[in-house]
């Protein structure tokens, strides 16, 4: 370690830029689900060293010179990794899309790694070489993680405290701190081991207790989440019955080439099958569910599938469906914009009596920026539809039903947004429909479904979640599965949700203990880096 960590603050150059990248890429093993956490032991003080080895400059290039492209270089490596599974969505259409796919990931790696290189730049100009120096890099660090997550829409996948996630114990502290204050305290520790190497004149035992101080919280991490697990007891609902059915709907592709009779066939038949000879099919559920894009048409194209909805539900019974919604001004017979991408509740009478309209849309995914722009070169967004989706209105996630508990309705990869879900306090649980088919044979639908899960225990609700072709499970408050059916599996799950707990400590401050963290760790900062320049001078 000796030697890399004065390999990395001696390299300049196309040298550095290469060794940060492996760095970050060896960073970005940690991700889930492969949650090779040692990997940031060795990643991250690469990071460091190398900004203790950064020449300063002046003027601009003080923001976008030597420090801005270490962090980035590190990022792009990590964000590579991280992201490598978005390639799986380009091999649905072929062809040219193919060709593009590694240019696209090394491009938007590139974006996301930009919020990285402008928090190496901002840390290194309060940089003070000394113990403190990693408090600075892990401060500004984890704004970027926020800024990334929040800036432009947001995209807040992989964020670094999924790290310190890989199992149930570990989950359990986000119900305190949060996914983003997670984040800080990864950032923290995963940089201990750079205060180890080159010694400094310090003794052996003190530059090793930071790193003690790292595993302490690691085990001290363990220990709360064990005792949350075995101290909390999750008690099931008595009110509630659902059949969530996996129908692996491949035609969400293309929506010219659905056939709406045969895949409605489909549909209702997996929702009446019966797993075993105790099996009553539907007569003991009291809401179906099927997932997003479960639906790839109008249902003004084929009014009879209505018809044939409501004489497959029991009496009192719900269907909650993923579907297209045409939006209309009153009156008018054409539709007056761009669809949505939207939850349907549909009746026994065959009528739909409350939706919910995706308000946040995956960039590319469902809606292109800057759309004229790239139609010139044939780039479309994934999902069809020619004018791209409609936003929905975010404060219409919560979901009312006659004979229902109250719920919280998230759309795919809304459930990744920590601290930003809606009206969490009127809602009994977590309800998450997803299509992450584009991305099967890949890590990305483990990914998210493990992402989900953490928005269960911070939020302190247990977790219904309904995939076109995996994950399907339901988890309790704990976030810990309760049910799942396995990724491919044609199948329907019956599960009930659990009563939700006590308001977390999350659930209640959010992330004000972070921002006092944060506003903390800025102020160390600029006393070590002022002191440091004192006994310069």
């Amino acid at each position: 370690m000796t030697w890399l960590a004065e390999t990395a603050m001696l390299s300049h150059g196309w040298r550095r830029f290469g060794l940060l990248v492996l760095a970050g890429a060896l960073a970005g093993l940690s991700i889930p689900p492969l949650f090779i956490v040692p990997a940031l032991f060795v990643a991250f003080p690469v990071w460091v060293w190398c900004l203790d080895g950064a020449e300063r400059q002046r003027g601009w290039r003080r923001i976008l010179g030597s420090a801005f492209t270490i962090g980035f270089a590190f990022g792009w490596g990590y964000f590579t990794v991280a992201f490598h599974w978005l390639g799986a969505a380009f091999f649905v259409d072929g062809g040219i899309m193919l060709v593009l796919m590694p240019f696209a990931i090394l491009a938007l790696a590139a974006l996301i790694a930009f919020f990285w290189g402008i928090a190496s730049a901002l840390a290194h100009l309060f940089w003070s070489h000394g113990p403190w120096r990693i408090v600075t890099l892990a401060t500004f660090l984890t704004m970027a993680e926020w800024a990334r997550g929040h800036v432009l829409t947001g995209f807040p996948f992989d964020l670094l405290g999924y790290a310190l996630t890989p199992t149930d114990e570990m989950m359990q502290i986000t119900s305190v701190i949060g996914i983003y204050g997670l984040t800080l305290v990864a950032a923290l520790i995963a940089m201990t081991p750079a205060l180890i190497w080159p010694a400094d004149g310090r003794s052996l035992s003190r530059r090793l207790l930071p790193f003690f101080i790292a595993i302490g919280v690691i085990a001290a991490q363990l220990g709360y989440g064990h005792n949350r697990l075995t101290g909390t007891v999750a008690t099931e609902r008595s009110d509630i019955a659902l059949r969530l059915v996996q129908p692996l709907v491949y035609e969400h592709s293309d929506f010219g080439n659905v056939d709406p009779v045969a895949l409605i066939d489909r549909l209702l038949m997996l929702s009446d099958m019966r797993m075993d000879p105790t099996d009553q099919g539907l007569a003991d559920i009291s809401h179906l569910v099927w997932p997003e894009s479960s639906l790839p048409f109008f249902l003004a194209t084929y009014p009879e599938a209505l018809a044939r909805i409501a004489r497959l539900l029991p009496d009192g019974a719900t269907l909650l469906t993923g579907a297209p919604r045409q939006q209309y001004e009153p009156g008018a017979t054409e539709p007056s914009g761009p669809p949505y991408n939207s939850v349907l509740a549909i009746d026994t009478n065959g009528e739909v009596i409350a939706s919910y309209d995706k308000s946040h849309l995956v960039p590319f995914g469902e809606f292109l920026p800057f759309g004229a722009f790239f139609a010139q070169f044939g780039i479309k967004q994934f999902v069809p539809g020619a004018e791209g989706w409609a936003h929905g209105d975010s404060r219409r996630r919560l979901m009312s039903l006659p004979a229902t508990p109250p719920f919280l309705t998230l759309i795919c990869y809304e459930i990744l947004f920590s601290g930003d879900l809606g009206d969490t306090a009127g809602a009994q649980f977590l309800f998450n429909i997803t299509n992450d088919a584009w991305f099967d044979g890949s890590i990305g639908p483990a990914q998210h479904a493990h992402h989900a899960r953490v928005r269960a225990v911070e939020e302190g609700m247990s977790l219904i979640r309904s995939a076109n072709s995996g994950l399907t499970f339901a988890t309790d408050p704990l976030g810990r599965i309760t049910a799942e059916l396995a990724p491919q599996q044609m199948a329907a799950l019956d599960v009930r949700p659990h009563e939700r707990l006590a308001a977390t400590v999350f659930s209640q401050l959010r992330y004000w203990p972070l921002l006092i963290a944060l506003v903390a760790g800025l102020l160390i900062s600029l006393v070590a880096a002022r002191s440091g320049r004192r006994r310069r001078i």
